[in-house]
């Protein structure tokens, strides 16, 4: 029984992630904005390699997403180009969490 309270936050959180990627691509016909949020995943994909390495199981990646509005909005305003940046935060966060997710130990689709 153990094995599913664990394991349902996870899910959870994945499905979080998967949903702020939908978000991303559905901006894909505004080139502009298309590729401005790309490079807000970007930034908030290096600070998960900073933060959670290269080997990694789900539930780490989840426990680092837990605190990600804390470091996200820094990484992301380094290098955002405009003000409307703050709107798009959370569907960077996680677009890159859900791409970031499939280099973990234990990622199943």
């Amino acid at each position: 029984m153990l094995y599913v309270v664990v394991v349902a936050p996870v899910q959870l959180t994945r499905q979080h992630w998967e949903e702020g990627y939908r978000r991303l691509e559905r901006q894909r016909d505004d080139r502009r904005l298309y590729r401005q949020l790309h490079g807000y995943v970007e930034s908030v994909t290096e600070e998960l390699r900073r933060r959670v390495g290269s080997t990694f199981e789900l539930r780490e990646l989840s426990d680092c997403y837990r605190d990600a509005d804390r470091w996200a909005q820094d990484a992301i305003e380094s290098r955002a180009d405009d003000d409307a940046w703050p709107r798009w935060v959370s569907t960077a966060v996680d677009a890159a969490f859900h791409a970031y997710a499939r280099g973990a130990r234990d990622y199943a689709p």
